[in-house]
């Protein structure tokens, strides 16, 4: 019979099984052939590198370091602010002064056989290059300490093969001319820590205010943890992810055998006394110098940053930036915190809104230097409701379309306007002055809370969160009530939409940065998206002006065209208030650290103060002008409101009573270095929701915004 050359005949199972091992073979030595070519290659670069050392061996290698050049900010003007320096703020320290913990520290997390290897550590490589194949993606290096010196001390950061050759020489000349305590004595004066600070004296000074030698172990630690990315895991950047690398070093440390189990586990439980010293080089805007350093860190690397000799322009004016920090001065003193820190603290952020330019900044008291500016998520309060209204206009609603401002229950949460009252049929315009909470509610029902949502994201807000158990698709949202909260900064970036005819430019810090040698590494460019109509922006303008004017913002009222929004939550742990003129867009925030009490302060008290005089001195000379498309600037009369007891009225009352109330607990002196209690009344948390689909879920702590 004849066969069928098409028809496939079964593999029988020992024939499947020489298959598999086959194919398991074949992968397994290509794999080694991979591993042997690298390995080959890296010899080759070796011996070739040795030899060439070998012929051009300086009799100092501190001849070729190259010296670092101080990088220069300059503000919008042309004129210098901050120089940032490398070498001047490195001091040096002999080995003898370094604790013992922080050698350890240092062995054990970044070259365990330090005291084996003759520099570079074969072992160590071959483990390097297995990861990474595996990894299919470079997850670990194979540098030694010494290494590490030489690539630090006399070379390039480039990722080059050349570059690592030269490395490698320069690593076997060191182990040659030095002995191992003198080149971890180099290497731990050489490295940065991040916040300015190189080697281990100016690092200790840097976050702990001390010298060196007097380094607890768990001090050690965290230092050691931070060279691995010292923008991330410095402490004062990353509090969180500096502690969980301390954790880290604790147990390398232990399984080295430099400390016990129990002294390991008996440090990561003790907390930190983290202070931020000053930074000598930084003239003036200390916080706004911190937000371009971390822009440009994260691009440029820390290197490129401290010793490369950058000239930074930037959009900082000095003008407003001091008429920022004297406003600032009206911030009142309720208390100093356990870290020394006067409470309550606050933020203040200027842009012009045409291009985008952050004009002022100012991040804090100046006792510290966590910026909250640009750092410190907050809950808005009623400063978010503008989205909620100009979704409405986008969406058919007029000034004077018509909402029931009356008891309304969603499951089991029942919103609260804040004076407790209700006033029936209200126009929108007239919600907005008086900035009513169960209309707004309504309204956001009526639109749905997405599309709210949506023209936020639009205008800049990046701190939603919409997916989870726990998100922002709720209608306590529309009242402010966000899971994370906003940035100062994005929030004053977002309501710039509105004073730039609806479209919105993304925040500006830096215009130019040049190279020493000249060569110009960047300039920024405008990036602009239409958000709303000009109509729309224009009718939203109005109103919030009508809030300076006649609603809830009167204190903020500069005698010239402006608009703006107070915000303030429940509890009144935060206390914001936001606005613009034709020219400029300013946000306020108040809070305690803490986030605790503020004493009954809302938005339109001392934020909208705050703003005012900021406002006041920052259009000095500037001509008087009406927003472009809205209704010519008219003053105040009292002849246009509600026939109720308004939300002002309210509030004011409120705030007095509160401060009263409180007087009589605490007295005239505020300053006990306690916390002050939080208002726990019943409307400061949304209930349990009775049906899951349309009622609100905040996330924890969540605060239903106030005026």
């Amino acid at each position: 019979m004849a066969k069928h050359p098409d028809k496939k005949v079964p593999m029988k199972k020992s024939e499947k099984g020489k298959a598999k091992n086959t194919r398991t073979g074949s992968i397994i030595g290509k794999t080694l052939l991979v591993i042997g070519l690298i390995l080959f290659v890296m010899v080759i670069g070796v011996g070739c590198g040795f030899l060439t050392a070998s012929l051009n061996t300086k009799p100092n290698l501190a001849e070729d370091i190259v010296p670092p050049a101080s990088s220069q900010i300059y503000d919008i003007n042309g004129n210098e602010i901050a120089n940032i320096h490398a070498a001047e703020n490195r001091m040096p320290v002999s080995i003898n002064d370094i604790p013992k913990n922080l050698q350890n520290a240092f062995v054990a997390v970044e070259d365990n056989r330090f005291y084996d290897h003759a520099g570079i550590d074969p072992r160590g490589i071959v483990r390097a290059v297995w990861a990474n194949i595996r990894g299919r993606t470079v997850t670990e290096g194979g540098s030694t300490i010494t290494q590490q010196l030489a690539k630090n001390a006399y070379l390039t950061q480039d990722r080059t093969l050349k570059r690592k050759v030269q490395e490698v020489f320069l690593a076997l000349q060191l182990e040659r001319q030095y002995t191992k305590q003198e080149i971890l004595e180099l290497y731990m004066n050489q490295i940065y820590f991040g916040q300015g600070a190189y080697g281990v004296q100016a690092a200790a000074r840097t976050y702990f205010g001390k010298d060196i030698k007097d380094l607890t172990l768990n001090e050690c630690a965290m230092l050691a943890g931070i060279p691995k990315s010292p923008n991330y895991y410095s402490p004062l950047n990353n509090l969180e992810a500096a502690t969980q690398r301390k954790a880290v070093v604790l147990d390398q440390m232990a399984k080295y055998g430099y400390i016990s189990d129990s002294e390991a586990n008996a440090a990561k439980k003790e907390e930190l006394s983290i202070i931020k010293t000053s930074n000598d080089g930084i003239k003036a805007a200390s916080y706004f110098v911190d937000y371009v350093l971390q822009l440009l860190v994260e691009k440029y690397g820390d290197d490129a940053i401290y010793k490369d000799g950058l000239k930074i322009y930037t959009t900082i004016d000095m003008d407003m930036q001091a008429a920022a920090e004297a406003a600032m001065q009206n911030l009142p003193t309720y208390f100093t915190d356990a870290n020394g820190i006067v409470q309550p603290q606050g933020a203040l952020v200027a842009i012009d809104p045409h291009n985008g330019y952050i004009k002022a900044m100012v991040g804090g008291r100046g006792t510290d230097q966590f910026n909250r500016a640009t750092q410190a998520v907050r809950q808005p309060g009623s400063a978010f409701k503008p989205f909620v209204f100009v979704a409405a206009l986008e969406n058919k609603y007029t000034p004077d379309s018509v909402i029931d401002d009356k008891p309304l229950k969603v499951g089991g949460w029942e919103p609260q306007n804040y004076s407790r009252n209700f006033s029936g049929k209200v126009r929108l315009k007239d919600v907005v002055r008086w900035s009513l909470n169960v209309p707004t509610v309504r309204i956001a029902q009526d639109i749905g809370i997405d599309k709210a949502i949506f023209y936020a994201q639009e205008m800049g807000i990046s701190t939603f969160v919409l997916n989870g158990a726990t998100n922002d698709r709720n209608l306590s949202t529309a009242l402010g009530g966000m899971t994370r909260g906003v940035t100062p900064l994005e929030l004053t970036s977002a309501f710039g939409t509105f004073a730039n005819r609806g479209i919105h430019v993304d925040p500006v810090a830096v215009v130019r940065v040049v190279s020493r040698t000249g060569k110009v590494l960047e300039e920024a460019e405008r990036r602009e998206k239409s958000v709303v109509s000009a109509a729309n922006a224009a009718t939203m303008t109005n109103m919030l002006v009508d809030v300076i004017q006649r609603g809830t913002g009167t204190r903020a009222n500069i005698g010239r065209p402006a608009a703006g929004k107070t915000g303030t939550t429940s509890d009144y742990h935060d206390a914001w208030f936001v606005g613009y003129t034709p020219d400029l867009v300013a946000g306020v925030w108040i809070g305690n650290d803490s986030v605790s009490d503020l004493h009954g302060m809302a938005g339109g008290t001392t934020p909208a103060v705050i703003w005012r005089s900021f406002m006041l001195k920052a259009h000095t000379g500037l001509p008087v002008r009406n927003f472009e498309g809205s209704a010519s600037y008219t003053p105040a009369s009292d002849t246009d409101h509600l026939n109720l007891e308004s939300d002002k009225e309210q509030e004011d009352k409120d705030t007095r009573n509160k401060k009263e109330k409180h007087s009589d607990k605490h007295g005239k002196s505020q300053g006990t270095g306690k916390s002050p209690s939080d208002n726990t009344g019943a409307s400061s948390k949304s209930p349990e929701p009775e049906t899951p689909d349309d009622v609100p879920e905040p996330g924890m702590g969540v605060e239903k915004g106030r005026n």
